[in-house]
């Protein structure tokens, strides 16, 4: 046998491994083929371009589910009989089944067959959101138990999806497909509102707004079946041979919790979702409020409730989302090169520079709903900033083998501090402020009003998180390069070494 055909060795690394680092970039070399060698891509450009755009149909149809209930959230409580609160739970126990969940599907993300997952968390999703179309005046218990159940199929699809594009694409390239998936966040969000809003206006009745996006759902499932690939993890930054691991959860959770830049920014990705939930699920209610507390409208005394709020903030949504997403992307794309930490920065100032945007909302709405709708726009125009480029950070801090659980871990801890309880935060604050004096419309408004108020301070917060990954998010896009290509690096040790194993391996 010839020495190049001599299988190599599998080495692990524990905590006692004497190996030094040097030894495992070693091991490692294989990963990354040699200049003068042409390896053909596992995956096919042009089938990589069709997984992309149908993991993106998903995506938009997973988010025009989401926000279908907010977009009839007056028709909602009228129907059920039910405070803010109380509404607001609707969201918050959706999103909690989600988080508790995805480090689950991380984990099996990582290891198993992801297109399998997404399969099977997809036909879930689409059985528990018809059921929820169902659901009677006497069984708000069961609408709750349901969305609960819907959020095991969305936290099968979002913690897997991005890794797929990530392993077939890399650089630049990943950059602008990471943005066209992610751009269908505020696309299907706004869909949901006016999509919402529309059939329960045709209809009388909101529930049949619950029904479009399940059939359109079974489309998904076909495409997903027959036109999704399960590319071997690290394909594209190891010209398709990929990056087999083999390690711990314990030992993932370690290495991701001593990756500075991705445990700040997932604290930056908190308040970026605690900012889009609380806005997302409240700001048509609002301005609703605003328009009847100065005379403008006629408050809502039996569904339906008039749809316009949704439809203009549904399509404020759809525009601030597709602009702000090209924009952060194009930005990014731009100065990275020539600025290591332009990326955080970016999210930075997109949430910071969103703080007086939201307070001057708040406050104008009770003079001027266009002027109103002008500061919501360029607010969330600069929260829209942030979220492509946040999914690109996470792809290249984090090794292939080890990013299903960063997506996971980072999905609980954002929906767990962040949209799951910000919707509810909010309402029970304006439960709790409109109880102080007897319940007139006026002071209905107002006491939203308040309660909104803590948004511009969750969006400083935020900023201040993404200021202080810039300062480390260099060097650990730099020391995951290199675990990935093979180069040593001269200020890492055997301590910081993770601890797995890696083979040139595809995972089926």
């Amino acid at each position: 046998m010839e020495p190049k055909d001599r299988p190599v060795p599998r080495k692990s690394l524990g905590s006692g491994s004497s190996i030094h680092y040097g030894s495992f970039v070693n091991s490692l070399s294989s990963l990354t083929p040699k200049a003068e060698e042409k390896e053909k891509p596992a995956i096919s450009p042009r089938r990589a371009y069709v997984a992309v755009a149908v993991l993106c149909y998903v995506n938009l149809l997973n988010y025009t589910e989401r926000y279908t209930i907010a977009g009839v959230l007056p028709n909602i409580q009228k129907f059920f009989s039910i405070s803010d609160s109380t509404a607001a739970l609707i969201q918050t126990v959706f999103i909690c089944s989600f988080l508790l969940l995805a480090p689950l599907f991380g984990y099996l993300g990582d290891r198993y067959n992801r297109k399998y997952i997404m399969i099977g968390g997809l036909g879930v999703w689409l059985v528990t959101a018809l059921g929820s179309s169902f659901v009677t005046e006497s069984y708000f218990w069961l609408l709750m138990l349901l969305r609960a159940m819907v959020g095991i199929g969305e936290a099968s699809y979002s913690t897997i999806a991005p890794t797929i594009i990530g392993d077939l694409f890399v650089g630049n390239q990943r950059s602008a497909m990471i943005c066209v998936f992610y751009l269908f966040i505020p696309v299907g969000s706004g869909l949901g509102y006016i999509t919402g809003a529309g059939v329960a206006t045709l209809t009388g009745d909101w529930r049949w707004a619950l029904t479009i996006t399940p059939i359109l759902g079974v489309v998904g499932l076909f495409l997903l079946v027959f036109f999704c690939p399960n590319p071997p993890r690290g394909a594209a930054e190891t010209h398709g041979k990929g990056v087999a691991g083999q390690s711990s959860y314990k030992e993932d959770v370690k290495y991701l919790l001593k990756n500075k830049s991705y445990v700040w920014s997932s604290l930056g990705v908190t308040a970026t979702a605690f900012l889009t939930g609380a806005l997302a699920f409240w700001m048509p209610t609002f301005l609703s409020r605003a328009q009847v507390s100065q005379g403008i409208r006629e408050p809502c005394v039996q569904e339906p409730c008039n749809p316009i709020d949704s439809y203009i903030f549904g399509a404020v949504t759809v525009v601030t989302g597709i602009v702000g997403a090209c924009l952060g992307s194009g930005l990014s794309r731009r100065f990275r090169d020539k600025v290591p930490n332009a990326d955080p920065l970016i999210c930075a100032v997109g949430l910071m520079g969103s703080a007086p945007c939201l307070f001057i909302t708040i406050f104008v709405a009770s003079a001027s709903i266009p002027a109103t709708y002008v500061f919501i726009f360029f607010g969330e125009l600069l929260i829209s900033l942030n979220w492509a480029v946040l999914a690109d950070i996470l792809l290249y801090v984090v090794v292939p083998t080890r990013r299903s659980t960063a997506e996971a871990l980072q999905i609980s801890v954002l929906h767990l501090l962040g949209d799951a309880g910000s919707p509810y935060l909010v309402g029970a604050v304006s439960d709790a402020i409109s109880r102080s004096k007897s319940a007139t419309p006026e002071w209905s408004f107002r006491s939203l009003k308040y309660s909104l108020l803590i948004c511009p301070f969750v969006g400083i917060l935020g900023g201040l998180f993404f200021f202080i990954t810039s300062l480390y998010i260099a060097e650990d896009r730099k020391v995951a390069a290199q675990l990935v290509e093979g180069t040593p690096s001269p200020q890492q040790g055997p301590a910081s070494v993770p601890t797995m194993e890696m083979s040139t391996e595809g995972i089926k």
